[in-house]
């Protein structure tokens, strides 16, 4: 498929990507999550934003149901709660903005709804984590399991993962992005392609079998981002993120910016 996304450039650029990659996006993912058969997936984004791949082939690809949100209940919080009410969804995929404002619609209620969500993914920009910090007062961080994804369209939707618990909303990191998937590397580089200390910022640049293929008739730019991998075997590359990172001395990342 072929996904198209601006950028920093404003231009629009086809990112084109394997089948192959969406199914070990989710053969990794399945190393960390329990999903399964049982689960119920909401479809909230337009099919022109990547994490909707991921929300489509994850339930189908455990057996799970998928719920399709209408576009007109994407555009209210008040409607979605319901819709998530109804159908009883478990795994609840959002951008931060976006579960900013059903949140405010669940504090707004006299009474916690009695949601049935296992599992919430937060992804597609960056996570603020103490703007989480109206849910977990509300329903505490054992369940639903809050977890934040970072992710390029480069790199077939998600690269890392890090659960979100209420001790984080005081820490000193505003946006931790954990650990990558079982199958991508992660390097964070200087300016001169040189590995960055531990603690200091560098650009993140990611390895492994979700990056892809390039940009669709843009041979210069794909030349541009997508680099030789120089700690990797012969052949294989490395995506330019041009996102700013630093590695923390427990060893997880936390994002930094552009």
């Amino acid at each position: 498929y072929v996904i198209y996304t601006s950028g920093s450039t404003g231009r629009p650029k086809g990112v084109a990507v394997a089948h192959r990659q969406v199914v070990r996006l989710l053969t990794a993912a399945a190393e960390d999550f329990g999903f399964g058969a049982d689960d119920t997936w909401s479809l909230f984004h337009s099919c022109a934003f990547d994490f909707s791949v991921w929300e489509i082939w994850g339930p189908l690809a455990h057996g799970g149901t998928l719920a399709v949100v209408p576009a007109r209940v994407t555009r209210s919080p008040r409607e979605f709660l319901g819709f998530l009410l109804t159908h009883r969804v478990t795994v609840l995929n959002q951008t931060p903005s976006a579960f900013r404002e059903l949140t405010a619609e669940v504090m707004a209620r006299p009474e916690p709804p009695h949601l049935a969500l296992r599992t919430v993914v937060l992804g597609g920009e960056a996570l603020a984590v103490d703007d989480l910090a109206p849910w977990f007062d509300r329903f505490g961080d054992r369940c639903p399991d809050m977890v934040n994804m970072y992710g390029i369209t480069e790199t077939t939707v998600h690269v890392t993962h890090r659960r979100i618990r209420r001790a984080d909303v005081d820490g000193p990191v505003r946006s931790p992005v954990g650990h990558a998937l079982a199958d991508l590397r992660l390097h964070l580089l200087d300016a001169h392609g040189r590995p960055v200390p531990r603690g200091a910022a560098g650009e993140l640049h990611v390895g492994g079998p979700g990056v892809a293929r390039g940009y669709l008739h843009r041979p210069a730019l794909t030349a541009e981002r997508f680099v030789p991998d120089p700690f990797g075997p012969p052949g294989a590359r490395l995506y330019r993120s041009g996102d700013l990172c630093r590695w923390r001395a427990d060893g997880e990342l936390e994002y930094l910016g552009r």
